[in-house]
């Protein structure tokens, strides 16, 4: 074959791959715009007020891992307490802070020490303290160093109740959040795990922690992130739920049983991906079984998170989400296009393996086919506009339908001016941070190779800056 027969294969390969890519995109969006159309119109007549009152919603732990928090973790745990649920109690776990985030809870929540028996059902990092609250429906659990996912384990193991909801002790959660989200499980005992909508707070207006003001913020790079949660969560979660495929639910926010969560082995510690892989492992464990479940996604129960300002802490962030999705892929491989697994291992692995882990490769190598081809005289424009259109158009397409899905259906953002600068944005990451993306991503794959398991440092300028830097001049001046 000649140099130029292998360029233009790698070239028309490659738009191929565009097309196929976008056409899936497109159909995930039409089944969630179905999806969160009808689930829009039950929401009329669903009765979610009686609920509150209901003696059929099963009690829920929510479970809040803790690592130097000492900051903001007294008005976390506060609005957590003061979620709207019949019945629930908060588990605080301090993963062996180096800060004073255990002597705040102690001095805020009036905790002394307890003798509740903790029955450890998974393998955790020992535990040095069990305190209880006098006032408070919760308990906090002192720990020995282990990682996120161990102090997610230790939580579930004490929690009391049949539903467990891990979130971050950095997350803001509406008030009726809880509720929203168990409802799925209240409603069908086929349920095993839900997830909800993660929305980013840069830019809003936080009072004694609920999001008061909801606005886009000043800085750009928050701003093409909202447009990106908004694409994966209402136009790819919502499809992959209908079609009970779900590999994903936000570490930040999601509710599990918590039998089922035992069971499956809990979250694996040795990975940074923790959170999608313990949903797969979920799926596996229970196609295997035979079981008759579903993962659910429900778009309306809000949880708020800072997210990355500056374009280096972003980096690492999507450098560890990429290693966590390939590690996940790698150990479940024998889920790929077996239909043991349903449309787990026939659509959604596929998908994930073709176009999540091998999509950055394949992206760049066709951006670099594009330019060598009309280097040497081998592409025309007809070809270019078709690979333009295939690889960015589409894509802008798709970016802009999620922002007017959720707005029109779920009606956020109160100022038009917000929608049309997510719009604008929408357009915009397509020419230049979607391709930044890429290259982190593809970078990512050579830091698996590598066998690189750090977390990196993820730097937050947090709800309120002047608490936080009073916090840090505190802990210098006792240093």
């Amino acid at each position: 074959m000649s140099f130029e027969w292998f360029v233009l294969a790698v070239n028309y390969g490659i738009l191929g791959y565009f097309l196929l890519l976008n056409s899936f995109y497109l159909l995930l969006y039409a089944v969630s715009f179905f999806e969160i159309t009808n689930h829009s119109r039950r929401e009329v007549f669903s009765g979610f007020a009686e609920l509150f009152t209901s003696n059929y919603a099963p009690p829920v732990s929510v479970i809040v891992p803790a690592y130097n928090e000492e900051a903001t973790i007294s008005a976390s745990v506060r609005s957590f307490l003061a979620l709207q649920y019949p019945l629930f109690e908060v588990v605080v776990v301090n993963d062996g802070s180096k800060d004073g985030t255990i002597d705040v809870l102690r001095e805020e929540f009036d905790l002394s020490e307890s003798d509740q028996p903790i029955r450890i059902q998974l393998d955790t990092q020992p535990i040095k303290s069990v305190y209880a609250s006098a006032s408070e429906r919760m308990i906090v659990i002192d720990k020995q160093n282990g990682g996120k996912a161990d102090a997610l384990n230790v939580g579930i193991c004490a929690a009391s109740y049949p539903l467990v909801c891990c979130i971050d002790a950095d997350i803001i959660l509406d008030e009726d959040a809880l509720l929203r989200l168990a409802r799925p499980m209240i409603e069908s005992s086929k349920v095993v795990a839900v997830g909800g909508i993660v929305r980013v707070a840069n830019g809003c207006e936080i009072e004694a922690g609920r999001v008061v003001k909801i606005a886009t913020p000043a800085q750009s790079t928050p701003n093409f992130q909202i447009v990106e949660y908004l694409r994966a969560f209402m136009a790819g979660r919502t499809g992959w739920a209908v079609m009970n495929a779900l590999l994903i639910i936000s570490g930040a926010f999601g509710m599990f049983r918590r039998q089922d969560f035992i069971e499956a082995g809990g979250y694996a510690h040795d990975t940074v991906g923790e959170d999608m892989e313990v949903v797969t492992r979920i799926h596996r464990n229970l196609r295997e079984r035979g079981e008759d479940y579903k993962v659910a996604f429900v778009p309306d129960p809000v949880s708020w998170t800072e997210v990355p300002a500056t374009l280096k802490v972003l980096r690492r962030q999507r450098d560890r989400w990429h290693r966590g999705l390939m590690d996940t892929l790698i150990r479940h491989r024998k889920m790929l296009f077996n239909p043991r697994y349903g449309t787990v291992g026939l659509l959604a692995m596929p998908y994930f393996f073709l176009f999540e882990f091998a999509g950055p490769v394949i992206e760049i190598l066709g951006y670099l086919a594009l330019v060598i081809g009309f280097a040497f005289g081998f592409l025309n424009v007809q070809f270019a506009l078709a690979f333009f259109i295939a690889a960015v158009g589409l894509g802008v397409l798709l970016s802009v339908a999620s922002i007017l899905l959720e707005e029109l259906r779920l009606n956020r953002y109160p100022r038009w001016s917000d929608i049309l600068k997510l719009t604008v944005y929408g357009v915009l990451e397509n020419f230049g941070y979607r391709q930044l993306n890429t290259i982190w991503r593809a970078y990512a794959i050579v830091s698996f190779l590598r066998k690189n398991q750090s977390w990196g440092a993820m730097e937050r300028q947090g709800f309120d800056p002047a608490k936080k830097r009073a916090a840090k001049k505190r802990s210098q001046g006792t240093a």
